[in-house]
């Protein structure tokens, strides 16, 4: 039976939160995986017509894992998601010779919007089209602040502030939102969204933050008093299922990297932070939770199996479910071969044509997500 938004937020029971990646046109790769985790649930509760936003009480996203929250929120199947992930995919990454990403954005913001404009249309934050929690990342680059703009009621920004003449978190448009989400630097213009009578923001993609895998910022919106939710924690109260888009290593020759241009190393630069922030968020849900997913960190630290922070009881458990663009990996843990240009190509956020592939690999990936990872304790009625 289909939950309320009231019912997610605030009922009682165990909540269950999804967290989508950012990771451009990758995210093709992901819903292969959310196809799966739909399909357990339906299994599991005995509804053939089941969909993600029955199951978790909270998704959020950055960047395209924002796109594809927010379509989720709104409780269409994955089916109907990947249909227009895969039309807006092929309208959003069309290059142009007169966009290189230098001196104006390498693509036109026109077919996002007008694609956003046409799925979400005026439906607003605190919308009741919104069937279960979201939650989007976005970076506010005018001010230097993260922004994680959510639906609770009880959030400090979800009403007007009295006497401040600030626009309300549940009326900004979703479409904006999640439009701002996806406004990768280079890539895409900045999004101006109003956030009071006689001030706008400009608004760039989540990813510029830490917080491209947005699941620890999630566990901090779901527990934190101040955010409105106040969820309890613990192993058999709190589920993260966490998903990304794929990850490669860049490894560099030396000299290479001693040769570069100052442009090329300071666009290496925050790729490589982008990267160790995601790698230290993987190790703070690890070191925090009971995760039946957990895997090596690095060489030192290993997985983290036999640490707990503080000692006492895992605060949540933890899920998580991604893939690397490195041969090896691909052909040990998904029997994939694939040539080093091959990965190189598919690591690009902004390559539609390799939506097939990309494919291919989110289906394989789904081998990964074992059902008795998925324990009984969070399974709906």
């Amino acid at each position: 039976m289909s939950k309320d938004l009231n019912a997610h937020l605030f009922g009682p029971g165990p909540k269950r939160i999804l967290a989508l990646d950012g990771g451009g046109i990758r995210g093709i790769l992901t819903l292969q995986m959310l196809r799966k985790i739909e399909a357990l649930v339906r299994e599991r509760s005995g509804n053939p017509d089941a969909v993600l936003a029955d199951y978790f009480d909270l998704i959020g996203g950055t960047s395209t894992g924002a796109i594809i929250a927010a379509a989720l929120a709104l409780g269409w199947p994955v089916d109907r998601v990947d249909a227009i992930y895969r039309e807006l995919g092929n309208d959003i990454f069309k290059s142009s010779m007169f966009r290189k990403g230098l001196l104006r954005p390498k693509f036109s913001a026109k077919a996002i919007r007008e694609g956003l404009e046409r799925e979400f249309g005026e439906i607003c934050l605190g919308g009741p089209e919104l069937k279960t929690g979201l939650a989007v990342v976005v970076k506010r680059l005018d001010t230097g602040s993260p922004w994680v703009i959510h639906n609770c009621p009880k959030g400090t920004y979800f009403n007007q502030r009295e006497g401040t003449g600030s626009i309300a978190n549940k009326d900004f448009l979703l479409r904006e939102v999640v439009r701002a989400s996806a406004a990768a630097p280079t890539y895409f213009e900045p999004e101006r969204i109003r956030v009071s009578a006689d001030l706008e923001g400009a608004f760039v993609d989540g990813g510029v933050s830490p917080h491209n895998n947005p699941a620890l910022q999630l566990l901090m919106l779901a527990a934190l008093k101040r955010h409105g939710l106040d969820w309890p924690t613990g192993s058999d109260k709190l589920l993260i299922v966490s998903l990304g888009t794929g990850t490669k290593t860049a490894a560099l020759d030396q000299e290479k990297v001693m040769m570069m241009p100052a442009a090329e190393l300071g666009v290496r630069g925050l790729t490589s932070l982008m990267d160790d922030a995601a790698a230290l968020n993987e190790l703070l849900l690890q070191w925090m939770s009971d995760s039946p997913t957990a895997r090596e960190i690095d060489s030192e630290i290993g997985d983290l199996k036999e640490d707990l922070l503080g000692g006492g009881n895992p605060l949540l458990t933890y899920l998580r479910y991604n893939v690397e663009f490195d041969q090896d990996w691909l052909k040990d843990r998904l029997d994939l071969d694939f040539t080093a240009d091959q990965l190189d190509s598919l690591a690009q956020m902004d390559k539609p044509e390799n939506m097939d592939q990309l494919i291919q690999i989110g289906k394989a990936a789904t081998a990964l997500i074992d059902p008795a990872h998925f324990d009984a304790k969070f399974d709906i009625a």
